[in-house]
């Protein structure tokens, strides 16, 4: 299954945050949206950055509780992957588990945002798959074609 019907069943809309809100602002609206990261983009469209819950907990560790009063962007990751509407769910499970990342941003032929998928997308799709592969080998076993 590609990205693209991924969407079309979970819909494209993506929690953001812009690059000037705190990291307390940026908690809010994890627990608001209830995802475990937000793409940081200043106009909704270009992708500055990922915050995710593991960001914060890394920088709370590093820099302590003031983290939380400063800007996103400096407890935001920076190397942001993303993935294309074409890609496969397969593609997306292998990049996730060699990247270790649980997020790819989607991005249109134009490079602007226009979804999300999280690793529990991909695991909902592949068990779909499976479990309609299984329902067809039941159906063959059972019919003896």
């Amino acid at each position: 299954m590609q990205v693209a019907a991924i969407l079309s069943t979970k819909g494209t809309d993506v929690a953001t945050v812009p690059p000037t809100a705190t990291v307390s602002e940026a908690l809010a609206l994890l627990q608001s949206w209830g995802v475990g990261a937000l793409v940081v983009s200043g106009d909704g469209r270009a992708i500055d950055g990922l915050i995710s819950e593991r960001d914060v907990v890394r920088g709370l560790v590093e820099s302590g509780a003031g983290l939380l009063d400063r800007p996103v962007t400096e407890a935001m990751s920076t190397e942001v992957h993303t993935c294309t509407l074409t890609q496969s769910a397969d593609d997306l499970m292998t990049t996730m588990t060699e990247l270790r990342v649980r997020h790819l941003p989607v991005v249109d032929h134009d490079g602007a945002l226009g979804g999300i998928i999280s690793i529990g997308d991909v695991v909902k799709c592949r068990v779909g798959e499976l479990e309609v592969e299984q329902a067809q080998l039941i159906d063959y076993v059972r019919q003896g074609r």
